[in-house]
């Protein structure tokens, strides 16, 4: 929501809720916040300085929201940069690595690539609490046990695919429990064709295919893609397949090798950490009326050759794709690319908002059914929406969401 505000409320942070220290070391005055003692993270000093309470859920979104959503923001970023410098200067060291749920902010992440003085970034993909578990499990590895380190010099998690997967066989056994009509694909090369050709004439899949992603961003195993060519795609996605605010961006996938070509970035970005801006060949000139429109209603225009993964501010969230982290995924967006001259696809997780991602056929099969996705592939098995049965109860789930 911060590119569609104005960093308004930022000196109120600065002179009462955070001191920032040169180094990066700051102070919080806790009288502004509540989640140490209540179930809120704002408390009433806190409403009261920045002109009223907390946006009642699927109330409209003002341009007080997006403003107080840009200056946090900005005093996010700022942080960051402090605390990066700081340790720059005082290791010497060249590379940085970063973890912790503000490191799932990928605006600042990029903040910190471009500006920052370290030369190579690295950022946890389940950086929130979850990415504990990794902690913990190398701590017993190499502590306890000993054992030494040996660490990949590009990516000694390859991917983040740790999670379980289903085979083929799993997937026809339940798809023929249901009577669910699909088409089962021997060759990879030919599936990987026809989802190309589904994603160039404007449809929705969703995808579940190899182990699942650890962490919160779907990597191309559990996702839901669509064509970043298309004006409507970021707010069919939203609307009508997520059931939620359609400013929100969607991450365009592209091709490792071609990332350069689209985005202002010389680095890899495997897990989707990363914001760039597209460069400048790629933007769309704004027209007059366009120039004028403000809050969300600056979704109607077109920024770029690739509006469904260009924001407000021609900013992109950006997942690089190579044949070693994920090998399926790169040759569907390589067909993409080879049928449509386009490198990249949308992709989104695939779960309905306030949902955990899809993990199992069945639940995979419901999302499909629930929403206006048009096509899912399951492994080496494809269904088209239109050749399903109608499935009890999803019309009554999709009234229950309001749209903005």
């Amino acid at each position: 929501l911060a590119p569609y505000g104005q960093p308004r409320f930022a000196d109120l942070l600065w002179s009462n809720v955070i001191d920032l220290k040169e180094d990066g070391s700051f102070w919080l005055d806790q009288r502004y916040f509540d989640y140490c003692a209540g179930l809120t993270m704002t408390s009433s000093k806190f409403h009261e300085l920045f002109g009223g309470p907390p946006r009642d859920p699927e109330s409209p979104i003002s341009q007080r929201h997006m403003d107080l959503a840009a200056s946090v923001q900005a005093v996010c970023e700022e942080v960051m940069l402090r605390v990066a410098r700081h340790v720059h200067a005082t290791t010497g060291l060249r590379n940085l690595c970063l973890a912790g749920g503000v490191a799932l902010n990928c605006v600042g992440n990029g903040r910190v690539l471009r500006e920052g003085p370290f030369e190579r970034l690295w950022i946890q993909p389940a950086a929130g609490d979850a990415g504990g578990a990794i902690g913990a499990a190398l701590l017993v590895w190499h502590h306890a046990l000993e054992n030494s380190r040996t660490p990949d010099p590009e990516d000694s998690l390859r991917g983040a695919q740790l999670g379980p997967r289903v085979s083929t066989d799993d997937v026809v056994a339940y798809l023929e429990s249901i009577n669910a009509p699909f088409t089962r694909f021997g060759q990879e090369s030919i599936l990987c064709d026809e989802i190309a050709q589904l994603l160039d004439e404007g449809c929705v899949l969703g995808l579940v295919q190899g182990r699942m992603e650890f962490g919160p961003r779907a990597l191309g195993n559990r996702s839901i893609i669509g064509d970043a060519r298309s004006m409507r795609m970021q707010e069919t996605m939203n609307v009508k397949v997520k059931f939620r605010e359609s400013f929100r961006p969607f991450a365009p996938s592209v091709l490792e090798e071609d990332v350069s070509s689209y985005f202002d970035l010389d680095a890899p970005s495997p897990y989707m950490l990363l914001v760039a801006p597209v460069v400048a060949a790629r933007r769309k000139p704004g027209s007059p009326a366009g120039e004028a429109r403000v809050g969300l209603d600056r979704l109607k225009e077109a920024r770029s050759d690739i509006p469904a993964v260009t924001h407000v501010d021609f900013s992109a969230r950006i997942q690089s794709v190579n044949a070693t982290r994920n090998p399926r995924y790169y040759a569907i967006i390589s067909a993409f690319k080879r049928r449509t001259g386009c490198p990249m696809i949308v992709n989104t997780s695939f779960n309905i908002r306030g949902e955990p991602i899809v993990n199992t056929p069945a639940e995979a099969y419901r999302c499909f059914m629930f929403t206006d996705i048009d096509a899912l592939v399951l492994e080496d098995c494809l269904l088209l929406k239109k050749d399903q049965p109608v499935m009890a109860g999803a019309a009554a789930y999709k009234a229950q969401f309001s749209r903005d």
